[in-house]
């Protein structure tokens, strides 16, 4: 049975976290309400297992292992391919996207998302990981239960198909480093 005490830490921890992981599931799904679901499902999952969470060394790597983990299984499952997703009315309701002046410079964000949409789900993950969660590839292969050389391969791929799936004459070549650094 749960105590008010643990309660009230783990709606602590849910609390100041959610929007970190939202952007992290955003990132590794590329739509903002399916985005909701893992984070939903995510938080489910590790109130469920507080107890060990909450013991871990680094409680954020619990919780972004397990929003991995709750992508990846989601990716797997036959769910993933049968969905779609229609909107009420017929018309596109807007992303609840955060303010772009936020974002930097829309333009460059948007066609990066719309070219690491287009990457497999492990390589996405592994250049989300890598990139926008600033972790070696140590971590990342732990994260992944995957060995180095292939949290290598896949960033190595993820990058190339990032390079050739966004348009060189749009790009300034000076931003590509750039860039790298914001995956």
């Amino acid at each position: 049975m749960a105590t008010p005490d643990r309660d009230a830490e783990f709606t602590e921890y849910a609390s100041a976290r959610q929007a970190w992981l939202r952007r992290v599931a955003y990132l590794l799904c590329g739509d903002w309400h399916r985005a909701d679901d893992l984070v939903q499902s995510t938080i489910t999952k590790l109130y469920t297992h507080w107890h060990r969470a909450r013991r871990a060394d680094n409680v954020d790597g619990y919780a972004r292992r397990t929003l991995v983990n709750t992508y990846l299984a989601e990716q797997r499952s036959g769910w993933a391919k049968w969905t779609v997703l229609h909107r009420f009315g017929g018309g596109h309701a807007a992303d609840p996207e955060p303010d772009p002046a936020a974002l930097g410079d829309l333009a460059l964000g948007l066609d990066l998302k719309t070219a690491l949409a287009k990457l497999p789900a492990r390589q996405r993950v592994t250049v989300v990981l890598r990139f926008y969660c600033d972790l070696s590839v140590e971590q990342t292969s732990q994260l992944m239960g995957c060995s180095t050389g292939t949290v290598k391969s896949q960033s190595a791929r993820g990058l190339a198909a990032l390079r050739n799936l966004l348009d060189p004459n749009l790009i300034d070549p000076n931003l590509i480093p750039v860039m790298e650094g914001l995956l």
